[in-house]
């Protein structure tokens, strides 16, 4: 089955060891999405970058580093979005949000399985 529908996609930036509760950053906003009931929210890690705190974060021969870049992405329809800002209002202590439109195409194999409409 295919579906196509306007969306927003939300692009968060943080650190690795950026916490929320004492859990890490990026599990507890996976963890909110699902509780949310949001489309889906995927993790990246990222290989090298800097922040707000402009300190470049990147692997080094003499060190393992735990504090790499982190990109957080979520597509989902807008009124979703709006339902999950203000938690990443509290949860996230220093990073990047970005958000933009977007034109999605969703295949799915079993229509009952889709996500119903929020």
């Amino acid at each position: 089955m295919k579906e196509e529908f306007r969306a927003r996609m939300l692009r968060i930036y943080f650190g690795e060891s950026d916490k929320w509760k004492g859990k890490a950053l990026h599990e507890a906003i996976v963890t909110k999405c699902q509780e949310l009931n949001m489309a889906g929210a995927i993790v990246y890690r990222g290989i090298e970058g800097y922040g707000t705190s402009t300190r470049i974060r990147h692997p080094s021969p003499w060190t393992f580093s735990r504090d790499m870049p982190v990109m957080l992405s979520i597509i989902d329809r807008e009124e979703q979005i709006d339902r999950l800002i203000p938690h990443l209002d509290t949860m996230v202590e220093e990073g990047l949000i970005a958000m933009s439109q977007v034109e999605v195409i969703r295949y799915s194999r079993d229509p009952g399985k889709m996500p119903q409409e929020h």
